[in-house]
């Protein structure tokens, strides 16, 4: 195993380019998700609309997801990784910079729901690239890196908000600085060589990609079962927070440090928790992590002080993206190589799309009794069950991708 491990992993520095385009493409994706979460209610004033009609755009963008990585997923199997990936890149910073153009809230409205499109398209090439290059032994710790690319955008994204609203009090250049991922096309065009696991695994032609598909249709069904409580654990603790945080009147230069020391959480976790992936299995990995992330629910939620709040900010999405920075190894290791460009990354979005009812309902609940309690209740109930599917479900860990060249 060890020497075909080493005949299919790339160069050091292929590697490397690769990992850091998927880390960079899936940043800056998360980036333009998270400045809307972080700019509702001033997007929303702009158009004179409610925050609710602004989380509409975020429920249209998760549902469009499906729509990115189905048509991106075929092509990335049919035709290569490299240039279906440069052309989703180019694709959805051209949306997130005509959202900040949008003149009114239905032009803003489409680009949010084509944006959905190109942030769907991203993470399965993306990953697929990735993981099909790194070695099997540093799998799941480079997957946690990779994975938490959607913390990093949090992250700047919350810097950006911090270091532009105060002093200009003006959301759209924000999404300007989304267009930069059509650079970094650029980069993947002159650093980044073909996987050679594709080269191996390629379809001749679309009907016999289209019968490999369906040949799978059970690894679907599996896969899109875990990535909708994965998806359900991740937006249901991370994209109404900000709103949580402005309960408190505190200033923008606040809610995003606080939003910020969540986002250090999440990618201090995806890191661990995919290490320690390699050491006792993707799935133990994931179940302790979200037992982990339960147990911290009523300090992230009923916290008295800011210090506990963000204490428990930490430690809630240190676990929960722990859990989360597992994934790209895990669901690429579940799918077969001839189908790795599509399967992870349709069933990943079409998960994303499937929770897309998870804030309106939040948002419903907590006129009923409070944003707390209603945060608190679904992440009460979906972090246990996260658990229980993650542990009924299958597991590959360690092997070795490209040693079929037919399936």
């Amino acid at each position: 195993m060890a020497d075909t491990d080493i005949e299919l992993t790339a160069g050091s520095s292929d590697r490397n380019a690769a990992v850091l385009a998927g880390l960079l493409g899936w940043t800056l994706d998360a980036f333009d998700f998270f400045i809307v979460t972080l700019c509702s209610d001033h997007i929303a004033a702009t158009y004179h609309r409610t925050r609710a009609d602004i989380t509409f755009t975020i429920l249209l963008t998760l549902m469009m997801r499906p729509i990115g990585a189905f048509i991106f997923g075929l092509l990335a199997d049919r035709y290569g990784r490299r240039k279906p990936m440069m052309a989703n890149l180019v694709f959805y910073s051209t949306m997130s910079v005509l959202s900040g153009l949008s003149p009114t809230y239905h032009t803003f409205l489409i680009c949010r729901l084509l944006f959905g499109v190109g942030m769907g398209g991203e993470w399965g090439v993306g990953a697929s690239l990735a993981m099909e290059k790194v070695p099997v032994r540093l799998r799941g710790l480079l997957s946690g890196l990779v994975q938490e690319g959607y913390a990093f955008g949090g992250l700047l994204a919350s810097g950006a908000y911090f270091l532009i609203w105060p002093r200009f009090h003006e959301w759209q250049p924000l999404f300007w600085i989304g267009g930069l991922p059509a650079l970094l096309a650029l980069f993947l065009r002159f650093n980044v060589k073909e996987s050679e696991v594709w080269q191996r695994a390629r379809q001749g032609n679309w009907s016999k990609l289209g019968a490999a598909l369906i040949s799978h249709w059970k690894t679907f069904l599996i896969m899109f079962v875990l990535m909708l409580m994965m998806n359900l654990s991740s937006h249901g603790t991370q994209d109404l927070f900000p709103a949580r945080l402005k309960e408190f009147s505190l200033s923008s230069g606040k809610v995003a440090g606080i939003n910020a020391v969540s986002q250090v959480g999440m990618i201090c976790g995806g890191l661990f928790v995919g290490f320690i992936s390699d050491r006792i299995g993707r799935r133990r990995a994931m179940v302790s992590a979200f037992i982990l992330a339960t147990m911290a629910v009523p300090l992230w939620a009923f916290a008295p002080t800011l210090s506990l709040l963000m204490l428990g900010a930490f430690l809630l999405q240190f676990m929960v993206q722990g859990a989360w920075g597992v994934i790209p190894a895990h669901i690429t290791e579940l799918s077969p190589d001839s189908v790795r460009g599509f399967l992870p990354g349709f069933a990943y979005q079409c998960g994303a799309a499937a929770c897309a009812s998870v804030l309106p309902i939040q948002e419903h609940f907590a006129k009923q009794v409070g944003l707390a309690y209603a945060m608190a209740t679904c992440a009460f109930v979906i972090l246990p069950v996260a658990a229980i599917v993650v542990a009924l479900g299958p597991e590959s860990r360690g092997i070795v991708f490209g040693q079929n060249k037919t399936e």
